[in-house]
């Protein structure tokens, strides 16, 4: 095979994984984006804010699950991280000192059917194990986010290396005689 065909056919080749890198790092980009978007703009419209540091809310939590909270205190909620605080750094500390979960809760209500009070419960866990899954699914899918901005970089960056050899691999392509075999 003559050198200038050989040269010619990577040239063509990383021309094409350029253009596919480009075109994989703007969709991974899009996505990213649009999570992101959707995390931000579903979380805000709870209109969840954090408590202030120092109130009752705050300190009636363990040490650890205080020291989480308040590094968003007073801010509304509008990412997957903040969810993910809230969800496991305040709910489920609530949902803990229930004593019960939710199936506990809701065999104690079946078995006393008349109780206002187990029927309460089983209400307020069941409420409470919601927000928190839909919490973290929120914070899910910004992880998602993340990973696929992460992706649209290297992406982008294969694309810059792959567009660079190509136009070495055009240079050389000119340069080489066409009588030169492999």
């Amino acid at each position: 095979m003559r050198r200038k065909t050989f040269d010619g056919i990577l040239t063509v080749v990383g021309a094409l994984i350029t253009v596919l890198m480009l075109g994989a790092g703007s969709m991974l980009l899009w996505g990213a984006n649009y999570t992101n978007s959707e995390v931000h703009n579903q979380l805000a419209s709870q209109k969840i804010y954090f408590p202030a540091k120092n109130s009752a809310e705050i300190t009636a939590l363990p040490a650890a699950d205080a020291a989480a909270m308040s590094q968003y205190s007073g801010q509304l909620m509008t990412t997957g991280a903040q969810a993910e605080v809230w969800a496991d750094n305040f709910i489920a500390v609530h949902l803990k000192g229930m004593g019960l979960t939710y199936d506990q809760a809701s065999t104690l209500a079946r078995a006393n059917p008349t109780s206002a009070k187990d029927q309460a419960l089983v209400t307020t866990v069941f409420q409470g194990t919601t927000l928190r899954s839909e919490l973290l699914e929120a914070y899910g899918f910004s992880v998602f986010g993340q990973i696929a901005q992460i992706a649209s970089l290297v992406a982008f960056a294969l694309a810059a290396l792959f567009l660079v050899l190509t136009g070495m691999g055009f240079i050389h392509w000119r340069r080489v005689a066409p009588t030169v075999e492999i």
